[in-house]
């Protein structure tokens, strides 16, 4: 599960692009209990997503043309360098690396098979305050059409290790940060594209203490039950759901880790 120890490809932030901003944060408030924080009129909207005062996520105003999705940023020590990789790799740029106010550098990318993703190098602002407890952030998720073509394109990026887990239907391939125990290192996982999907994307998994209770809550909220709660061997209870504006998320009960 993913922690605060940032390093090169370590998960480190995700946002929202949303049409409607108080939409949004009234549908999270309900389904896990978010505070939204608004920052200055100078972010164009933009705010975070907190539990008590700690930051688990923020959102934005939608570029026009766009979709509203979920977007997972991935620590980077060098920005150019990883901007040109993604070239190298035959994925393209979407948003060059910029300067975000002194807090740290971000890039918008797309991988060679249409998953968006991003980058975020810290100065002042390390990323996320919290993951993996209860309603925040503890896995990442890479659905796409060839799933040993995205462990090379983002090995070659960040050094990402692989490792092959069986699941129902399908080969589960494990992602890891570089360094230090592959286990622990661990943050998500590729997958083919499911039945249904016609876009690669990654998804963040938020942990929640009850899958079914919360799946309740979402679809009371206005939001829509892509995948009903289920059990999956020797990880925990999943559901997928997309928020009223059609971001897709997933929820993770983990089952729990033996000492």
């Amino acid at each position: 599960m993913l922690g605060t120890d940032y390093r090169t490809g370590s998960p480190n932030w995700i946002d929202l692009g949303s049409p409607d901003i108080p939409r949004a944060a009234a549908f999270y408030r309900a389904v896990f209990g978010w505070e939204f924080q608004l920052l200055g009129p100078e972010t164009g909207g933009y705010g975070f997503f907190q539990i008590d005062g700690k930051t688990v996520g923020a959102v934005g105003q939608l570029d026009p043309g766009a979709s509203s999705a979920w977007t997972v940023y991935f620590q980077s020590e060098d920005v150019d360098a990883t901007t040109k990789g993604v070239r190298d790799g035959g994925g393209t740029v979407r948003v060059e690396p910029m300067d975000v106010m002194g807090e740290g550098w971000l890039a918008q990318y797309t991988d060679q098979q249409g998953a968006d993703f991003a980058i975020w190098k810290p100065t002042k602002t390390p990323g996320l305050g919290v993951t993996s407890a209860d309603n925040t952030l503890c896995w990442v998720e890479l659905h796409v059409p060839d799933p040993l073509a995205a462990v090379e394109f983002y090995g070659t990026l960040f050094g990402m290790r692989s490792q092959d887990m069986d699941a129902p239907g399908m080969t589960y391939r494990v992602l890891s940060i570089a360094d230090g125990d592959q286990q622990d290192g661990s943050f998500g996982g590729v997958a083919p594209l499911m039945e249904g999907e016609t876009n690669a994307r990654w998804v963040p998994y938020f942990a929640v203490a009850d899958v079914d209770a919360v799946v309740g809550t979402a679809r009371t909220s206005g939001g829509t039950v892509l995948m009903p709660g289920a059990d999956v061997p020797d990880v925990g209870r999943i559901a997928w759901l997309a928020d009223p504006s059609g971001a897709v998320f997933a929820l993770l009960k983990p089952n729990p880790r033996a000492n």
